[in-house]
């Protein structure tokens, strides 16, 4: 099982760099990690967004799968920050930013966050990958149909698609789970290999 983490981390810097005129900018190897996984997300998000799409506003949600890693990893915090920037930036690239297709994908990706900020106050150990990606894919998934009823399609036949986009939502967050948890599994190994090569040049 997964445990989420909270940023309170102290560890000292391993990489320096610095700028003008004496500033200096501290980053670690976490740091590295987390700019290339919203680096990823933001990537991911801009191919989804020239996918081809069976209904209106329903996609595999591939880049909630680098939010999910994150929120496992780094806390909640984190993985607010990587979403946010996902949403802005890929919008800003693909030229969708402040259109309708923004604010559907905006208000996913808000209450995603809201669920998983609901999941890391739960006593326990919590959710796990797979539970984690249902219940943000759920979620993201209402809060698009719900700004969608409520700017763009305020008719009530709207909800005879309800059904189907949550059932999608459930297939996708259940493949995303699975995607997580062996994204999480590769870099646990990947770390450990690390650590262990680490302790043999020590030695």
């Amino acid at each position: 099982m997964f445990h989420y983490m909270d940023n309170k981390s102290d560890k000292p810097p391993d990489a320096e760099a610095e700028t003008p005129p004496g500033i200096t900018i501290r980053t670690t190897p976490e740091d590295h990690l987390i700019a290339w996984l919203a680096a990823l997300a933001i990537a991911v998000h801009m191919i989804e967004s020239v996918l081809p799409s069976p209904l209106p506003g329903v996609k595999p949600g591939l880049a909630n799968v680098i939010t999910i890693a994150v929120f496992i990893l780094y806390g909640w915090r984190t993985a607010v920050w990587v979403s946010m920037l996902r949403v802005l930036v890929g919008s800003i690239l693909i030229g969708t930013f402040l259109s309708p297709t923004f604010m559907l994908s905006f208000s996913g990706a808000l209450a995603s966050l809201a669920a998983l900020w609901l999941a890391s106050r739960l006593p326990g150990d919590g959710f796990g990958p797979i539970g984690l990606c249902l219940l943000a894919a759920m979620a993201h998934m209402f809060g698009q149909f719900y700004i969608a009823y409520l700017l763009f399609i305020p008719h009530d036949g709207l909800f005879k698609l309800l059904p189907l986009l949550m059932t999608a939502a459930v297939v996708f967050g259940i493949i995303s789970g699975i995607i997580v948890r062996s994204m999480l599994q590769h870099l646990e190994n990947t770390t450990d290999k690390q650590t262990f090569a680490n302790r043999n040049e020590q030695g």
